[in-house]
């Protein structure tokens, strides 16, 4: 099984994102990943959805989409072809004997230490999956706190664009 990132344009009103949700649970879809936020036209918003299962799955999850009234256009992103994002808060142990440890460690994934506390340090990064759970990795032997993840968020590559069918 592989993950798929949908990116799904849809109304911009209440409820939507009650109604795909609810479309996922009802025929048993699991989400990996669901981010949402409004476009460049506010009368429009942007779901990104990354979803585990073959080709079958995310061509049965298309279809399915496809039929409510809210949704605009949806497209599955190529991996290659698109840029993808994460962004997370990450808290961990430090004490002064492990505090320029972390900090080194950040450094090297770019990361930014956002808070600083007696016990703990607070980590913001960003990029692609990969490299998060890289950190998480490196920095897990430090003891982590706590996580808040933002899900994934992509786009196209270049000139590509999604385009609103306007007919």
């Amino acid at each position: 099984m592989a993950k798929h990132t949908l990116s799904v344009l849809v109304e911009n009103h209440a409820g939507v994102l009650s109604r795909v949700a609810g479309l996922f649970s009802r025929r048993g879809f699991n989400i990996d990943s669901l981010t949402v936020g409004v476009t460049e036209n506010p009368q429009v918003s942007r779901m990104t959805i990354v979803v585990d299962g073959d080709e079958y799955i995310v061509e049965q999850v298309s279809k399915q989409l496809n039929k409510l009234i809210d949704v605009i256009k949806i497209k599955q992103l190529d991996k290659a072809d698109s840029v993808s994002r994460e962004l997370v808060l990450l808290k961990v142990n430090a004490d002064a004997s492990t505090r320029s440890e972390i900090i080194q460690i950040v450094e090297i994934f770019r990361g930014n230490i956002v808070d600083v506390s007696k016990t703990t340090l607070t980590i913001e990064i960003s990029g692609p999956t990969e490299k998060i759970e890289a950190l998480v990795d490196m920095v897990r032997q430090f003891g982590i706190r706590e996580i808040v993840r933002t899900g994934t968020i992509a786009i196209d590559r270049g000139n590509k664009i999604i385009e609103i069918d306007n007919t």
